[in-house]
């Protein structure tokens, strides 16, 4: 039995709808799909928005979905009344390039403290195969 990591559930239909407004998360086109007991699962096309001269997914996007992924991740973990969560850190490793269709994230966290919150990125494309392992650091401040 799985315990569940979220303060409060993340909603799919508001992260894509009033949250993601006016933001490069709706540039980009970045959806999230799929909520579980540990993971934030969303996605990102791979099109002239995201592409880069050679007509693969620019690796600057592959962070953006990242960071996206598990800065919205983090903001569910903790207590947003109390706290705040700030991306510190983040690094990405790019595997393999992408050159259609979408590519998929998925955000766990490998370290929830009081303090600051590790999460890990995985994306792949549509096959299923890594393109790029990400980590992002959060601070988590008073807010």
């Amino acid at each position: 039995m799985s315990t569940s990591i979220w303060h409060r559930t993340p909603d799919i239909a508001l992260m894509n709808g009033d949250m993601n407004k006016g933001t490069i998360g709706e540039h980009l086109d970045i959806k999230m799909i799929e909520v579980g007991d540990d993971f934030l699962r969303g996605t990102m096309p791979a099109d002239h928005r995201t592409f880069q001269p050679y007509k693969v997914v620019h690796g600057g996007a592959n962070v953006v979905l990242a960071e996206s992924l598990g800065s919205i991740a983090g903001a569910h973990v903790i207590d947003m009344a109390k706290f705040k969560c700030l991306g510190q850190e983040v690094s990405a490793s790019h595997l393999r390039p992408v050159t259609s269709g979408l590519v998929i994230g998925t955000a766990r966290p490998i370290h929830l403290g009081r303090r600051s919150h590790v999460w890990e990125i995985r994306l792949e494309n549509e096959e299923g195969k890594l393109t790029c392992l990400a980590k992002l650091i959060l601070a988590i401040i008073p807010g």
